[in-house]
């Protein structure tokens, strides 16, 4: 009997759509529309450094120096409308199977999620006070790893046209009004790094665990990193 290539199916890149697609729907579900991102869900989840709220004669404090911490990540799953989440959603869907095929899941799960903590390092280094969503921090790492992988393997960015898609974005991100430049230049660092520590430890023949201990180590600095970087702005007015 001949069998065929065994199909792959890019199970974590479908469920990492889904948890930003299910970001849609909270946002619905606290008075967003499909258009745009509700007030609600920007106050609680979006990626900034401080905000002071007042509320009757009361003083509230949110964002990342106010120890919440968790819109390092909750930032990453919301998206100000349907071409916001639509464009970051392909770009996905294109990089993602070709990454968790090539360094399998839980490499990519490690790739993935370090990228959007150096996203979010970078939104708070450039523009701590401006609240900031979208997975394009996430998705511009799997774009810097790609470089990398394919650097390291000698093929010529320029001929397989990855550098194209790369100045093509970096335009984008440069010249488009209220694009994050730090979420998308930490998310493309961040990428790179991770991509080529993947490559260093099978070069060298290190251990699996040792490529997952340099991702932890690497995203516990990109934390303490967005901590530190988000106790040094002044505190504006929510």
């Amino acid at each position: 009997m001949i069998r065929g290539p065994v199909a792959f199916d890019p199970i974590v890149t479908k469920i990492l759509i889904g948890l930003n697609l299910l970001g849609v729907l909270v946002s619905v579900y606290l008075g967003g529309s499909l258009l745009r991102l509700g007030d609600e869900a920007l106050r609680e989840g979006a990626l900034f450094a401080f905000a002071i709220e007042r509320v009757g004669t009361s003083v509230e404090g949110l964002g990342v120096d106010d120890g919440e911490y968790y819109r390092l990540i909750t930032s990453g799953f919301l998206h100000d409308g349907i071409m916001h989440i639509g464009f970051n959603m392909f770009a996905l869907w294109i990089l993602g199977p070709q990454l968790e095929r090539a360094l399998g899941w839980p490499r990519f799960v490690g790739l993935y999620f370090t990228s959007m903590l150096g996203g979010s390092l970078g939104v708070l280094l450039v523009s701590p006070n401006s609240p900031t969503i979208g997975a394009s921090g996430a998705v511009f790492g799997l774009l810097g790893a790609i470089i990398v992988i394919q650097r390291k393997s000698g093929i010529n960015i320029w001929q397989s046209g990855l550098g194209g898609v790369m100045l093509i974005n970096m335009a984008f991100t440069f010249l488009i009004p209220g694009v994050s430049i730090g979420g998308h230049i930490g998310g493309l660092v961040a990428g790179a790094l991770v991509a080529a520590l993947y490559i260093g430890v099978v070069r060298a023949k290190l251990p699996e665990w040792s490529a997952h201990a340099g991702v932890v180590l690497m995203s516990a600095v990109f934390v303490l990193g967005s901590i530190w970087a988000a106790s040094q702005w002044a505190d504006p007015i929510f």
